[in-house]
């Protein structure tokens, strides 16, 4: 009998480290860790991503998105999604880069609309315009990283 126990304890050792490495490959162990996620928590923090930051794209995609639904444009946020995916997919092939992408755009989709949904004067005159025109874009395909300013 104690000639099995090496062999489950290390049975237990092996399960234990492909275990890891499949969290790990999902980024699991990032979100159970508490590390900072991707994406924007607020519309002033979404406003002022700069085009060379790497996650620009999905932040500001998702930030019209948010910003859209927020003051009642008619439009399929999840087609607008799906849409923009596809087109990162075109260049992106690296999977966890992908996966971080769509990370970061639902992030900042459901933090974004949660911090504005409170301000019934949001919907300005002005940032109705903004938002009209960056969603055009996004729906026509051009996803460049040139979101106007919410003013």
């Amino acid at each position: 009998m104690s000639g099995s126990a090496p062999r489950i304890g290390g049975f237990i050792i092996v399960a234990a480290c492909l275990g890891m490495a499949l969290l790990q490959g999902c980024s699991t162990v990032e979100r159970l860790g508490g590390t900072k996620k991707e994406g924007v928590s607020t519309d002033s923090a979404a406003r002022y991503v700069t085009p060379e930051d790497p996650m620009a794209r999905p932040i500001q995609v998702a930030w019209t998105s948010a910003r859209a639904s927020n003051c009642g444009f008619m439009f399929d946020p999840v087609k607008l999604k799906d849409d923009f995916m596809r087109n990162e997919s075109r260049t992106v092939t690296d999977p966890y880069q992908l996966q971080r992408i769509s990370q970061a755009y639902d992030y900042t989709l459901a933090s974004v609309g949660d911090t504005i949904k409170s301000d019934p004067k949001y919907c300005t005159r002005e940032r109705t315009d903004a938002i009209r025109a960056d969603l055009r874009r996004y729906l026509a395909g051009d996803y460049s990283p040139t979101a106007k300013l919410a003013r």
